[in-house]
């Protein structure tokens, strides 16, 4: 990894803390919960016994093995009724010392689990319900591999705000950690509408798509196409055959990581600098960026060498036709054109 990478990971991942899924079925974690609160309870229980002397009954003045249980549970969960107290020194040393603070650790647990099982789901279902309702112009990265988590990361290094960014995966611990990064996550499978209507697919700015096969992208693309015919689609193909099954599926753009380390390789091969200043030009680290953008009205009229920006305008869109710098449709910008821009970063990250 070049150093501009390893800054870029170390700023992204700054103040996130290390988390581990809890693994455990929630059955699981219900008794061991339960398990431990009955334990304390045990505890108190043989103590109650063993200091039975210390203890006094209202009632017949004996205290029997059910009385101590009585008397634990009461004290153990409330205050107590008084018809069974500690009388001597060391019965109420062992009520405040002994008793008291598993009482509170008692309390805490089963505070805990209502928190954990019914307090905090009802609340997670209530505030996930809310930015469902809310989502739009947002962005959908359909599998969170090594392709999805790298696009991810760019986005934000580039200024996406990460709640606007929707991760769907089928996985948990990719789904655990897009959330680290501070996305929306839904653990399910993206070819299924069910999942896709959830985070609202049809209001999306734009869908990303790395499901690491062939079969898997092209059937989520068809998918996302069907539930949103306008959304733009951008997927990772790596066999070529394929490319054109998932233009044919609905894919706006198609990207095959083999042919372009193809690519890169190549230019390598005829000069040294080619495939740095690719990686340069597609990073947002770099020096340059490559930027697409509409143009704005005071661009109207101009050549594409004359942009507001004083980008270097390398390619207009024009009707879903694309034209290079040096075509005469590139002379006379029209209202509507889409332009490919390279741009100059300063050392603070602002665009020139």
């Amino acid at each position: 990894m070049s150093s501009r990478q390893t800054s870029r990971h170390q700023r992204l991942r700054r103040g996130a803390p290390l988390r581990r899924a809890n693994r455990w079925p929630i059955w699981l974690d219900v008794l061991l919960r339960l398990g431990v609160a009955f334990l304390l309870v045990g505890i108190v229980v043989f103590v109650h016994w063993s200091d039975r002397a210390g203890l006094h009954d209202s009632h017949d003045g004996q205290i029997s093995f059910l009385d101590v249980v009585y008397f634990t549970m009461i004290s153990v969960t409330t205050t107590g009724f008084g018809d069974i107290t500690p009388v001597s020194d060391r019965a109420r040393l062992i009520e405040a010392v002994i008793v008291t603070p598993i009482r509170i650790a008692v309390l805490f647990i089963f505070i805990g689990t209502a928190y954990r099982f019914v307090l905090k789901q009802t609340w997670e279902k209530w505030r996930m319900a809310r930015i469902q309702a809310k989502l739009t112009d947002h962005i959908v990265v359909l599998g969170f591999g090594v392709s999805g988590s790298e696009a991810v990361r760019e986005l934000i290094a580039r200024g996406t705000d990460p709640a606007q960014i929707v991760v769907v995966d089928g996985a948990r611990h990719r789904v655990d950690a897009a959330e680290q990064m501070g996305c929306n996550v839904l653990e399910g499978d993206a070819s299924n509408d069910d999942t896709l209507l959830d985070i609202r697919v049809e209001r999306a700015r734009s869908v990303l798509v790395s499901a690491g096969r062939d079969d898997t992208t092209i059937l989520i693309v068809l998918t996302v196409r069907h539930l949103a015919p306008q959304v733009p689609i951008s997927v990772v193909i790596r066999s070529q055959d394929n490319e054109l099954l998932a233009r044919q599926a609905g894919a706006t753009n198609v990207i095959n990581p083999v042919s372009f380390t193809g690519l890169l390789l190549a230019g390598s091969a005829q000069g040294e600098h080619v495939a740095d200043y690719i990686a340069d030009l597609a990073g947002i680290d770099g020096r340059v960026q490559l930027r697409e953008r509409a143009i704005v009205d005071d661009e109207i009229g101009r050549s594409i060498d004359e942009l507001a920006t004083s980008g270097r305008g390398l390619s207009l869109y024009r009707q879903g036709k694309a034209y290079g710098f040096w075509e005469k449709e590139a002379r006379l910008l029209q209202r509507d054109d889409i332009i490919v821009e390279v741009v100059v970063r300063d050392p603070r990250g602002a665009k020139s």
